[in-house]
């Protein structure tokens, strides 16, 4: 089977690309699987490929930011989805093109506005299947009322919790459309796991506002008042970065708090540390606190929408705390440090839990999911069961839908999009993943 991933920008540093290049890469062993990046902005991945998965890419902007159909508006990728402001006409034709010769037999895309792309230039030949990174509940009214119409022509979603699954059940009308709970996998880890006794809490990912590190740094000043022996170590880059610096200052916690920036291989950061830490205020999935897990570390988290709680079972594997708290994140961690049997136990038994996200469990089920869509494809079978009836419905609802996009691309795009062309000024800014 011939698997191809459609992501924005393989180029950045984001969980979307850790999992996607995870699970490409387990997907090499027996399958041909290739990555194409609708962006590039730099010579080579940021993060780490496996040779046996092709990289390309549609859109090189080091040499073609300012190609003349860069600077006019996309009419498919959604105003309302957050990237709109890095797509083009430019990107509509070269993704249109890409799908159209596409030899693969399933498309993989990875974000709202890439799966929208799926749907309405997809050939049928083509098992066409959307990834929601993210959750339904976090996407504007807006672009939710374009996926609406749009994901009836995809063959399958898959969501990387059951809560988001749920929602989409729940709020979405998709007649015919799998909608599979796929989590994201995080590697084997490369060397022994964290022994729990170095005096080092670890946090890791982007530092913006809804990671809420502010809190959890507030919160180790609790800590420290307690056990100023021990450390916060928070790796990752992003424009929350200088206000966490002061907010360290302020606090006096220069001795204590550490922004350690990126690095490209987290596993040797985490075994350095006994706890692992999130403090989010919202988490599609929780990339982190799996890492850390599964090098050993118990995790400390707030139990946000939607990942932790699929993740962490709180008192066995780690601790989780109501949303915003900052006296029980103190709390939950001091339980870690002063308590070395609980320390030590909960990591062993976060090491063993966390194995349900390595990739031979979530590779066998991603094998399975596509091989039973394909299947059913190429028998001319809906990927779900159907009331009767309703497969004549649905294609006619699928070429209405294709029909107004081939009118709106012959009329040469919207006013909608017009009103929006602003947005072009932005394409040629760093494009992150």
């Amino acid at each position: 089977m011939k698997i191809s991933f459609l992501i924005h920008n393989a180029y950045g540093i984001g969980g979307t690309i850790s999992t996607t290049f995870n699970l490409a890469a387990a997907l090499a062993e027996r399958h041909s699987v290739e990555v194409v990046s609708v962006l590039r902005t730099r010579e080579r991945p940021s993060l780490l490929l496996d040779h046996r998965v092709s990289l390309r890419a549609l859109v090189d902007l080091r040499e073609e930011k300012d190609h003349p159909l860069h600077g006019r508006p996309a009419q498919v990728f959604p105003v309302s989805e957050r990237r709109y402001g890095q797509y083009s006409e430019l990107t509509d034709q070269r993704i249109e093109a890409y799908l159209e010769k596409a030899d693969a037999d399933v498309v993989v895309g990875t974000r709202p506005g890439l799966n929208v792309h799926l749907a309405l230039q997809a050939p049928e030949r083509i098992v066409r299947i959307g990834q929601e990174h993210l959750t339904l509940d976090s996407h504007a009214p807006a672009l939710r009322t374009v996926l609406r119409g749009a994901y009836r022509r995809l063959d399958a979603l898959t969501t990387v919790t059951a809560a988001d699954a749920a929602s989409y059940g729940a709020k979405m009308h998709l007649p015919g459309v799998r909608v599979e709970v796929l989590p994201n996998s995080v590697p084997d880890p490369e060397l022994p796991p964290a022994d729990g006794t170095s005096k080092v809490v670890v946090a890791a990912g982007r530092l913006v506002r809804v990671k809420r590190y502010d809190l959890l740094i507030a919160a180790f000043a609790r800590v420290v008042a307690e056990r100023p022996d021990w450390q916060l170590r928070i790796y990752g880059k992003g424009q929350e970065h200088a206000r966490l610096r002061q907010v360290v200052t302020d606090l006096g916690l220069g001795n204590n708090v550490f922004l350690m920036g990126a690095v490209s291989h987290m596993g040797g950061e985490w075994v350095k540390g006994s706890i692992g830490a999130g403090a989010s205020s919202f988490e599609a999935f929780g990339m982190t606190l799996v890492e850390a897990m599964r090098n050993g570390l118990p995790v400390v988290s707030t139990d946000c929408p939607h990942g932790p709680g699929e993740i962490v079972r709180d008192g066995v594997d780690g601790r989780l705390v109501p949303v915003g708290d900052e006296k029980a994140l103190a709390a939950a961690l001091l339980e870690l440090i002063n308590d070395d049997d609980a320390r030590l136990r909960m990591g062993r038994a976060a090491r063993e839990n966390s194995r349900r996200f390595a990739p031979g469990p979530v590779v066998e089920q991603a094998e399975r999911f596509l091989s039973e869509v394909v299947a059913a494809k190429r028998a001319g079978l809906p990927a779900e069961p159907r009331r009767p009836g309703m497969r004549r419905s649905l294609v006619a609802r699928r070429h209405a839908l294709r029909d107004a996009y081939a009118a709106r691309k012959n009329d040469g795009g919207n006013h909608d999009h017009d009103r929006n062309s602003s947005a072009g000024n932005d394409r040629s800014r760093r494009a992150e993943g």
